[in-house]
């Protein structure tokens, strides 16, 4: 049974919250979530690979702020329940959805198997983030297709 949240695992929060709005994560966060769009492995790898340019800074800076957040979780340093509460873990969903249907690839491909396998347990372990993803993935479908839409008009 899951620890009861305490009130160190709600500050915790607020300051992971906190984080989240200074300027150049603001940035980077607004670029991975209404930009960022990758159709496969090869599309992130592209972003991913591409050192001095300001996508990869913030796919980086995304990404590893999402894996530190993620280990906390899988140790036990802050509370599932409490991370799990949309308003705090819904970007990360988001974010991981994007990548979801190709991260075996990506991880082949950069042959690393651990790259966001923290997030990944993190978002699957409970049949609540195992939904959410899922709801989360056919959302972005729909944005995908509507941002492909837009580059074709």
């Amino acid at each position: 049974m899951a620890k009861k949240p305490t009130t160190a695992d709600a500050h915790l929060i607020l300051e992971l919250y906190d984080l989240r709005r200074e300027p150049e994560m603001r940035k980077a966060r607004t670029w991975w979530t209404g930009e960022f769009y990758p159709q496969s492995a090869d599309d992130f790898l592209k972003v991913a690979w591409a050192f001095g340019t300001q996508e990869n800074a913030w796919l980086r800076q995304v990404s590893g702020y999402w894996g530190i957040v993620t280990t906390f979780v899988l140790q036990g340093v802050l509370n599932e329940d409490l991370f799990l509460t949309p308003g705090f873990s819904g970007e990360l969903f988001l974010i991981y959805a994007k990548i979801h249907p190709f991260v075996k690839e990506i991880r082949e491909k950069l042959n690393d198997p651990e790259f966001f396998l923290n997030v990944e347990k993190a978002v699957t372990r409970t049949k609540w983030g195992r939904n959410r993803l899922q709801f989360m993935t056919q959302r972005v479908e729909a944005l995908r297709h509507k941002q492909a839409e837009r580059k074709a008009s």
